[in-house]
């Protein structure tokens, strides 16, 4: 190996490129007023002034907000450690004050209990398959990733689970599941590429915030082509708090969601300034308004929420929620659309373990072309992979690819980087790479689903992995697992993720529910667009507030001012002097 390139430089981790650097100023605590306060003047001997009672080793509180607006390092599992969203967090609310509490009168109108404390929540949480597939494989063969599913609603929902311990012995009020929010991001984001939406092509995906942050801070030349479709986490926020807001007459910060993720940096994603009530309920611009989601937590803290209460997650009940504990959602045609009577699960192995962005979008694309048929190209290493959508003539239709993995995303905004003119007469431009990106066969690229992990969402940070403690315990290892071992578990993970439901429960048994999606002409992959369409017209109905203001979502450059010399006040106002047309 040259000295140039060593083996850490294919490290696929991203490390901080500089110490936090949150401005924090400690001042001197005021002095209480003395008879000494009181004279004229005062000696102070060898410059010291009186000792001061602030403690200046106290720790710093740094929000996921400031991480989130500084550039000072560059996204990783770590960045987001320094925030307040843990499970600790959530117990904490929980204990905080009685929940509010859903009663339905005898003409089935939904009223609310307990508004009478300001402190009193009412809690929903949403759950990801790729958590629900990380706990099954943890609990063992022949644990499908519905029954984890069901483990989870009792833990939030169930007399065994929260509701059993705590202060209030709250628990969750609804548990339901992202894949309904993810159909929907689906099929937005097939006509976003397909249509006339505006985004500079090839169109990326920003369902990954890990992705999102990296190339807001360090690529921004990349931010014209995002998707502006929101993740299912946040479209998912916002369909619940927006809701739930309208038909119960409650203020958005009444509501507690939580999300339970596989990834770290889905607690940043949370904490955007885009994804709050002052975006859907203020003027539209972002701002530090109520939160769609209050709070993220990943699979292992799943199992250390469990630990906290002294519950045994392995030991809670596969079975459904009891009907006494279901309480329908105050809307019925939502309710149908957060419960549908099918259970919903991917289970084509081609669509990958990250929701099925591009799958679904090619599969879009050749309902289109009757005879067309989809090429397969694999590239430099199993995270990157081209597509081609091809005619029965064997003409290009459309060409997609898929990065996952830092280290094939930067190949891929280097080759997005747009080229600049040689400073030298007669130059040729440079920044640019010899062929534009997906030039392979002169058509280009239309979309490419990006994912920071490799080999997708299963693999994310916050998943259990194969050498945590608990695993090592279930499997009956002592020593350290290594790349084999690794391989196996996270093969095992997304056996899970595939999985059917053994016991052939749908949904709808989990709910009391025998409504759902609707059928016939035009699904797709067993998703209706005009359904989802018609359920979003309705939802827009609801709230009053534009479908594309609720769907769609914006990314910014985040200028970084480290290391550079900050003016003065006095530079600072000859600038804005300057500016204005004035000047000293």
């Amino acid at each position: 190996m040259s000295a140039i390139l060593s083996a850490d430089d294919l490290n696929d981790f991203i490390s901080p490129g500089v110490a936090c650097i949150k401005p924090v100023e400690t001042l001197p605590a005021a002095v209480p007023p003395t008879d000494e306060a009181a004279l004229e003047h005062e000696v102070i001997v060898d410059g010291q002034g009186p000792p001061s009672t602030t403690n200046a080793n106290a720790p710093t509180q740094i929000s996921l907000t400031d991480c989130l607006a500084c550039s000072g390092c560059v996204t990783s599992a770590e960045a987001v450690l320094v925030s307040l969203q843990s499970h600790s967090e959530l117990l904490s609310v929980l204990d905080s004050a009685p929940g509010l509490r859903i009663r339905y009168d005898e003409s089935g109108e939904a009223r609310v209990e307990g508004l009478e404390n300001p402190e009193s929540k009412l809690f929903v949480a949403s759950v990801s398959p790729q958590t629900r597939a990380s706990l099954a494989a943890v609990i063992g063969p022949g644990t499908s990733e519905a029954d984890a599913g069901r483990k989870i609603a009792q833990l939030l929902m169930g007399e065994c689970g929260l509701r059993a311990g705590g202060r209030w012995n709250n628990a969750f009020t609804w548990v339901v599941d992202t894949n309904t929010a993810r159909e929907a991001c689906l099929v937005l984001g097939a006509e976003e590429v397909l249509g006339e939406s505006g985004a500079a092509k090839p169109i990326l995906t920003s369902s990954c915030p890990g992705w999102v942050c990296y190339a807001e801070k360090t690529h921004p030349h990349v931010l014209p082509h995002m998707s502006r479709v929101k993740s299912p986490q946040a479209l998912m926020g916002i369909l619940l708090k927006t809701t739930l807001s309208r038909k119960l007459g409650i203020p958005p910060d009444r509501i507690w969601h939580l999300a339970v993720m596989p990834c770290f940096d889905k607690k940043l994603e949370a904490s955007r300034e885009e994804l709050t009530d002052a975006v859907w309920g203020g003027d539209g611009k972002p701002g530090r308004g109520v939160r769609d989601v209050d709070c993220v937590i990943t699979s292992k803290e799943i199992l250390m929420l469990t630990e906290s209460r002294g519950l045994d997650f392995f030991g809670l009940s596969k079975a459904p929620i009891p009907t006494s504990l279901q309480i329908p959602f105050p809307d019925p045609a939502v309710h149908r659309f957060l419960f549908p009577s099918r259970r919903i699960r991917q289970s084509d192995t081609a669509a990958g373990t990250s929701g099925g962005n591009l799958y679904f979008i090619l599969q879009y694309v050749a309902a289109q072309h009757p005879g067309s048929n989809i090429e397969t190209t694999r590239g430099r290493n199993v995270d990157v992979v081209e597509y081609t959508v091809k005619s029965a003539t064997g003409e290009p239709i459309f060409r997609a690819a898929r990065y996952y993995g830092f280290r094939n995303i930067q190949n891929l905004v280097r080759r997005l980087k747009p080229a600049r003119p040689s400073r030298m007469p007669g130059g040729k431009t440079v920044g640019a790479t010899k062929r534009p990106i997906g030039k392979s066969t002169g058509m280009e690229y239309a979309y490419v689903e990006v994912m920071a992990c490799p080999g997708g969402c299963t693999n994310g940070g916050g998943q259990i992995k194969v050498d945590d403690p608990v695993v090592m315990e279930r499997k009956g290892r002592e020593a350290k697992p290594g790349p084999l071992e690794q391989k196996q578990w996270l093969a095992e993970v997304d056996e899970a993720y595939f999985s059917a439901d053994e016991a052939g429960a749908e949904r709808g048994d989990d709910v009391g529910e025998t409504g759902g999606e609707e059928s016939g002409s035009g699904v797709l992959g067993g998703i209706s667009p005009p359904y989802i369409h018609d359920t979003l017209a309705h939802w827009a109905s609801i709230t009053g507030i534009d479908i594309d203001r609720l769907t769609k979502t914006s990314f910014r450059e985040v200028v970084s001012d480290v290391g550079k010399n900050k003016p003065s006040d006095t530079e600072r106002v000859v600038q804005l002097a300057g500016k204005i047309g004035g000047g000293w």
